[in-house]
């Protein structure tokens, strides 16, 4: 099978790099990709919002497969070009990924068809953003309506904060906070079968202790060893399929890669959004964990197949990523600082912990840092303390002018999934007679 990846990111990078080491691939293609993503696949230059030039960039090369990476393009309708040209895509259809595009739209969808989420007012003027955030009131949720790259949600008990946020976007959509622990539950479906993957959580909080701005996420970690067992079979029958239902209902079916960000709140699990696109930086420790060869997963899903899959096999092993981000971020992020030491965690750390790149490219002989997020260092271990450890561990080796990281990802639930295996057993009282 020969496939061409769509993207720039660390996420495409670890979809390059687990379809790289899968026996069905015979070749591997990335457009435009980055300094990382050409070690496994062989780059093109490619304007990723332009459909006929993709398409046409996946004829020429004779590829089976395209799977588009970012939600821009999908947007775009970048994955409805491929598959007039008679390819098969990996990504939904335009009017379906407005399930992303418009988190009015989503919410549509959600009250259609059932679907738990907060209670949210769309708001296009100044007057209904004041009326919305006082029938609500802190802490205050504003979020664009539109695309805004992972950063254009804003929370925050100052009315005047959330009033300029609004203020700065066309459409917002503001909501009733949600307490509890978040969660990604990615699916894989074809438009009908939804296929669930294993789930994660990441941090989007710049700083340590969940402080500082939101970002498009500063690392993550799975499995979730405090989660409820049945989480996964809920969240499928009570978000995913019928989401899944209700698209192909509207005559808009949804195939490719559908994101839940939960909220497992006091009186259940709430939809917190919905991506169109596997998350970055979950992706990077799902796909760790993933033992099923990934083409034929997005294969199935991208002709209709998902029924006839076997089931996905998982290791059991945990997974940590940590991103290591430029000076300023997610400001105005400083860029061309040379990257050092990402021989070092080859030579030392791999195949146990491994450095995904985003925001990078090549300057001679020179990797220099290109973006906000500039790359994420991904470990596995036989838990999440020791594959914590081999995440940072890694991280120390590289150098990066300026460049910050959250230095607590993982870090309580490693600690209570410590705790719980080392407790003792507390003798329990006897049963009345």
């Amino acid at each position: 099978m020969k496939v061409l990846v769509i993207g720039s990111g660390a996420r495409e990078h670890a979809l390059c790099r687990s379809l790289s080491l899968d026996p069905d691939v015979t070749a591997l293609h990335c457009a435009p990709g980055n300094a990382g993503i050409a070690e496994v696949a062989e780059l093109h230059q490619v304007d990723a919002l332009d459909g006929a030039a993709v398409s046409a960039l996946a004829t020429r090369l004779g590829v089976d497969l395209v799977v588009v990476g970012p939600e821009a393009p999908l947007v775009a309708g970048v994955a409805d070009a491929v598959r007039e040209a008679g390819i098969a895509a990996f990504g939904p259809s335009k009017e379906a990924a407005r399930l992303e595009g418009s988190k009015a739209f989503a919410k549509d969808v959600m009250a259609s068809a059932g679907v738990p989420t907060a209670r949210s007012y769309v708001c296009a003027t100044p007057a209904e953003t004041a009326a919305a955030l006082t029938a609500f009131g802190a802490p205050h949720v504003v979020k664009d309506d539109g695309l805004a790259a992972g950063k254009g949600v804003v929370v925050t008990d100052d009315v005047e904060v959330a009033r300029a946020h609004a203020d700065a976007c066309k459409q917002v959509v503001i909501e009733e906070y949600l307490d509890g622990p978040e969660v990604s539950l990615f699916a894989v479906t074809d438009g009908e079968t939804v296929l669930p993957l294993q789930p994660a959580q990441d941090f989007k909080r710049a700083l340590d202790g969940d402080a500082g701005p939101n970002t498009g996420g500063m690392g993550a970690y799975s499995p979730l060893p405090w989660a409820d067992p049945k989480l996964v079979d809920e969240v499928t029958q009570s978000v995913l399929q019928p989401t899944v239902d209700e698209l192909r209902r509207r005559g808009t079916p949804f195939s490719g890669l559908l994101y839940a960000g939960l909220a497992i709140t006091s009186r259940g699990v709430r939809v917190i959004e919905f991506n169109a696109r596997f998350g970055d930086p979950e992706t990077q420790v799902v796909l760790a964990r993933l033992k099923t060869p990934l083409a034929r997963v997005l294969m199935a899903a991208a002709t209709g197949d998902l029924a006839d899959l076997e089931p996905l096999r998982w290791s059991d092993e945990a997974a940590v990523t940590v991103v290591v981000a430029s000076h300023n971020y997610p400001g105005t992020p400083r860029t061309g600082d040379p990257i050092t030491g990402l021989d070092e965690v080859a030579a030392q750390d791999a195949p146990h912990a491994y450095v995904l790149h985003a925001g990078t490219k090549q300057v001679g002989d020179e990797t220099v840092s290109a973006g906000g997020r500039v790359l994420s260092v991904t470990a596995t271990g036989a838990d999440l303390t020791e594959a914590r450890d081999r995440a940072y561990r890694a991280v120390a080796r590289i150098h990066l002018a300026g460049s910050q990281h959250r230095t607590d990802i993982a870090a309580e639930a490693a600690k209570a999934a410590g705790a719980a295996e080392t407790a003792p057993t507390v003798p329990q009282p006897a049963e009345d007679a």
